[in-house]
């Protein structure tokens, strides 16, 4: 590596310690609160395949009001796909005073955003790695996953799915391949050795979907789904194995819908029951909790955005994706997320203890892995 490359990489570390400096030595920042609010939210790149000085996204992650990005399929470009990928992502973390994410669903087999066609490795669905029931080889196909990656820029990868293949007919993670098994134990045991992989290279991962999609007949992409009578507890076992084992970075929630767990009937990511009570309280997990897309149809049909978040944030999640994958009238900048969640604070909605304990928890595992 030369030694330019080297010194300009290590910029956002002295940006994000300098910020950690002011507030600790003399008190917080007066924007304080903006700043924390601003690592909550994650926003897609919508048609962009790259930044010009005066974008409003570049802007509002120079003002502090984006914690991290997430990129989708058409957001790369069909030619010199990765070195334009390298520019943008390099454009987005040197606006940011705060490391920011960098982040994809890159799961492997469907899920894939990274095509062959595009230059990028072939890879085969959990699913396929499941039945071969061979964890080596779940390893060995991350490990490229990640040093991929790593060299594109990226360092958080929304995967990988521990959903436990219940219901066979299941149409967004059963018969799309997401699933390693339908047996929790061998779905834990992929799960770890997909984590191992990333981690290694410096990735970092949020398991999927809690407390479990896999027994759903319904996608919450585009409906409601109630899985109140398919639902098994089997479904947390995988979550709970990697908890105790201490290899979780993150966990992203599902939008299912289950009265067992909640009796008011709120979607999972809406439900302080499912997220504090359950995840937090009962299986013992206090890191970085990531909302699925909080424009799906099972919550923005149902709530609103501006109560989906109220929600969200007293429930207990720390980080809400607004991934922007809608017509052009229904979404939001991360100016006006910024917007809705300094209202509900200001108004006594959101207590300003849970920004800051999302925020804390959020800053921690950034500074964790190094970024």
């Amino acid at each position: 590596m030369q030694k330019g490359t080297h010194s300009t990489k290590r910029l956002p570390f002295l940006f994000f310690y300098v910020f950690v400096f002011y507030s600790s030595a003399f008190g917080q920042a007066p924007d304080s609160l903006d700043i924390m609010i601003g690592q909550m939210i994650m926003i897609g790149l919508e048609e962009r395949q790259s930044v010009k000085k005066g974008d409003l996204l570049l802007q509002a992650i120079e003002d502090g009001k984006v914690g991290g990005v997430i990129y989708f399929e058409k957001n790369l470009t069909k030619t010199n796909t990765a070195e334009n990928l390298r520019q943008l992502n390099n454009t987005l973390k040197y606006a940011s005073a705060i490391p920011l994410w960098i982040a994809i669903d890159e799961e492997g087999g469907r899920v894939n955003r990274l095509k062959p066609k595009y230059g990028f490795v072939t890879t085969k669905s959990a699913q396929e790695l499941g039945k071969q029931g061979v964890p080596d080889s779940t390893y060995a196909q991350a490990k490229r996953m990640a040093m991929q990656l790593r060299e594109l820029g990226f360092n958080l990868n929304f995967a990988p799915s521990v959903d436990v293949a219940v219901n066979p007919d299941n149409p967004v993670i059963v018969k799309l391949g997401r699933s390693f098994s339908s047996n929790a134990d061998s779905v834990a045991l992929h799960a770890a050795a997909f984590i191992k992989a990333h981690q290694e290279e410096g990735i970092v991962t949020s398991i999927k979907h809690f407390p479990g999609h896999g027994s759903s007949s319904k996608d919450t992409h585009s409906s409601m789904a109630d899985v109140s009578n398919s639902w098994q507890f089997d479904e947390i076992r995988p979550f709970k194995l990697l908890i105790d084992e201490g290899r979780l970075d993150a966990v992203m929630s599902a939008h299912i819908v289950n009265a067992h767990l909640d009796p008011d009937s709120l979607p999972a990511t809406l439900s302080k029951k499912i997220v504090q009570n359950i995840l937090r309280d009962f299986i013992g997990f206090d890191g970085v909790v990531f909302s699925d897309d909080m424009q799906m149809h099972a919550i923005s049909k149902h709530y609103g955005m501006d109560k989906a978040i109220e929600l969200a944030i007293n429930a207990g999640v720390d980080m809400l994706l607004i991934c922007n994958n809608v017509g052009q009238t229904e979404r939001y900048s991360a100016d006006q997320i910024h917007k809705i969640i300094r209202g509900k604070v200001e108004s006594g909605e959101i207590p300003k203890e849970r920004i800051k304990q999302s925020y804390d928890r959020i800053v921690k595992l950034k500074r964790a892995r190094g970024y």
